[in-house]
């Protein structure tokens, strides 16, 4: 296979996790940084971050991954998914198998080379990942089990630099959770009527359209709650909650683009906000940790 087919493979098999969307989860990984130095009163080292962020990005292509090889069948059904890259024929199993083998592998060696409690909790993480693939199929809370998964991303930064955790990144955690589960849930009123017809299970196909867009709304209310409860104990202060404030404002005008009777805007609100979002709550972080 010559150069040029390889980084065509390559750039498929990055296609296919959407690798661009890391920037969801990365920000928060890199607040679970900021943190950590707070908190221990010192700079981590430039190896640390290294693994870190190569963590993040292992973790998150093989879970991506996980999800589109255990999802296939699934997607090849949906309209609205067949022509991901498995179902369409652009990438193999053997090759998705591989990938995620590999990304995989990679998480765990940036975890190894961490800390000893990073390695321990890694297959827990990786456990996670299969268990969302697999979640709706058997209950309607993936968005849920979905939401911890990303929740890890900080928790593990802080245990990779400090090897215990506390408060200030445990609160952001959870906030983290409820962001990530509640535009989770506005992501699948896309197929409620698929789910439905199939038996699969979500928050939409359950509670319904309205319903779904009110306990959005609870959650991500929740969900600022975390973030303002960062500040006891992290040595944040008001440019933080500035960032806090921009945040809700974010997330107010998400909730705007996307209505019961008009899913239009659903792909903006998902894909741009919330990669504003988190780099948002993240610089007004750094910025404070700074000044």
């Amino acid at each position: 296979m010559d150069k040029a087919r390889i980084f065509n493979k390559i750039e498929t098999l990055l296609e296919m996790i959407k690798f661009s969307h890391t920037i969801f989860a990365f920000p928060f990984a890199l607040m679970g940084v900021v943190l950590a130095s707070l908190a221990s009163g010192a700079l981590p080292g430039i190896g640390q971050i290294f693994w870190i962020c190569v963590a993040m990005v292992g973790a998150r292509s093989g879970a991506m991954g996980l999800n589109r090889l255990i999802d296939a069948k699934i997607d090849a059904e949906n309209p609205r998914t067949a022509e991901r890259h498995i179902p369409a024929g652009k990438v193999s199993l053997l090759e998705a198998i591989c990938f995620v083998a590999v990304a995989l592998a990679i998480f765990l060696l940036a975890a190894w080379m961490l800390n000893p409690l990073c390695l321990k909790l890694a297959p827990v993480a990786v456990g996670l990942f299969v268990l969302y693939a697999y979640c709706k199929r058997f209950t309607h809370y993936a968005h849920v089990v979905l939401g911890i998964c990303l929740a890890a991303a900080p928790l593990g930064a802080w245990i990779a630099l400090r090897g215990d955790l506390g408060w200030p990144v445990i609160s952001l955690a959870l906030a983290v959770l409820f962001w990530v589960a509640g535009f989770d849930i506005f992501y699948a009123l896309q197929d409620v009527e698929f789910d439905v017809e199939r038996g699969l299970h979500s928050i939409p196909s359950k509670l319904g359209v309205e319903k779904s867009f009110l306990l959005v709304r609870i959650f991500h209310g929740v969900m600022l709650l975390f973030l303002l409860l960062v500040l006891p104990g992290s040595g944040l202060g008001w440019i933080y909650f500035t960032g806090v404030v921009v945040v809700a404002g974010l997330l107010f005008y998400e909730h705007s683009l996307v209505k019961p009777d008009d899913l239009s805007k659903l792909n903006a609100a998902f894909f741009n906000m919330n990669g504003y979002i988190s780099v948002t709550i993240f610089v007004f972080t750094l910025i404070d940790a700074v000044v």
